[in-house]
């Protein structure tokens, strides 16, 4: 099971990836061109805003694997393992929870958006396409939280450092 958690959120990340290396290309041609005195490529700035929620989104289920989202264990350091891994146990069902909310209510607003006809201003691209990748990364952080939660060995479960 892990393998396969493992792939599809590299395989997720590596999309988020190729997004932010066109638009990072995009802007420098971009640039280059403003800099020659020539008009600079249209919209650009719609692509930086449009690929960080595409990025944002598809890398999340990687971030979530490696348990890579901030751990406040402050108060909790001085607890016995078995507590803590208790406490972390908790918490994956809980993100997990919050990942599944987060995706339904963001289906919601990308199938009210979509209904709006809300495009761009410049490139007239739709807005709702950005939600795509949102649904994805969050719908596979989510599984993704449950399977560490009650299908992965205990120890993988656990935050590094303990």
């Amino acid at each position: 099971m892990h393998v396969w958690m493992e792939r599809l959120a590299r395989l997720l990340a590596a999309l988020g990836g190729c997004v932010m290396f066109g638009v990072a290309l995009t802007v420098a041609v971009s640039v280059v061109m403003r800099n020659l005195g020539l008009q600079g490529v249209r919209g650009d700035f719609e692509l930086v805003e449009l690929s960080c929620a595409y990025a944002a989104g598809l890398f999340l289920p990687l971030c979530q694997l490696h348990r890579g989202h901030v751990v406040v264990d402050l108060f909790t350091n001085w607890l016995p393992t078995h507590v803590i891994a208790g406490i972390d146990w908790v918490w994956l069902l809980l993100s997990a929870l919050a990942w599944a909310a987060l995706c339904f209510f963001t289906v919601h607003g990308l199938t009210e958006i979509r209904d709006y006809g809300d495009r761009t201003m410049l490139l007239s691209i739709p807005v709702w396409w950005a939600f795509v990748p949102a649904v994805l990364g969050l719908g596979a952080s989510s599984v993704i939280a449950l399977a560490q939660a009650f299908l992965l060995p205990r120890a993988t479960t656990l935050h590094s450092g303990h």
